[in-house]
C-alpha cells in the first residue's frame, strides 16, 4: 500500500576529527543526530560526507542515517540514503529508504523523502510503501 507522512525534525551535525583517509583535505565528515516529529516519531543517527564550498553556493554531500521509532503507529527502524548537490542556487536532493533496511513493523518498507528547509526550520514529506501485516 502507498502511504504519505509529514512532519518536522530537529537536526544536529557534529564534525568528526580529520583522519588519515582524507588527510584533512576537501572532504568534511560529520555525525548526524536527528529527532523526527509528526507522523514519524523517531530518532536517527548517521554520518555525512561533504565537499565543495558551501559559502560560495557550490557543494555536495552523501549521508546514511539509521532511523528508529514509530511511523504512523508502526514501530521499527530503517535506513535513509542521501545524495545532494547545490550549484549557484540550483539544489538537488534525493533521500531514499535503503532497500532491505526495514526491521520490526517496518520490515519491507520502501520510499522517498523530500526535505524542506524554510527560515531555518526543517520538515519532511515521506512517500512510502510497506507490506500489509500478515
Amino acid at each position: 500500500m502507498n502511504f504519505h507522512a509529514t512532519g518536522g525534525f530537529d537536526v544536529k551535525t557534529t564534525p568528526f576529527p580529520q583522519d588519515e583517509v582524507t588527510g584533512g583535505k576537501a572532504i568534511g565528515r560529520f555525525a548526524i543526530d536527528k529527532q523526527f516529529h509528526g507522523d514519524l516519531e523517531a530518532a536517527s543517527k548517521g554520518e555525512m560526507l561533504s565537499a565543495g564550498n558551501p559559502s560560495k553556493g557550490i557543494a555536495g554531500y552523501v549521508a546514511i542515517e539509521q532511523v528508529a521509532g514509530a511511523l504512523k503507529g508502526r514501530s521499527g527502524s530503517f535506513a535513509l540514503q542521501h545524495t545532494g548537490t547545490m550549484d549557484q542556487g540550483d539544489f538537488k536532493l534525493s533521500v531514499t529508504v535503503v532497500p532491505g533496511s526495514g526491521a520490526g513493523d517496518l520490515a519491507g518498507i520502501a520510499g522517498t523523502m523530500i526535505i524542506t528547509i524554510d527560515a531555518g526550520k526543517h520538515s519532511y514529506e515521506f512517500d512510502y510503501t510497506i507490506p500489509q501485516a500478515s
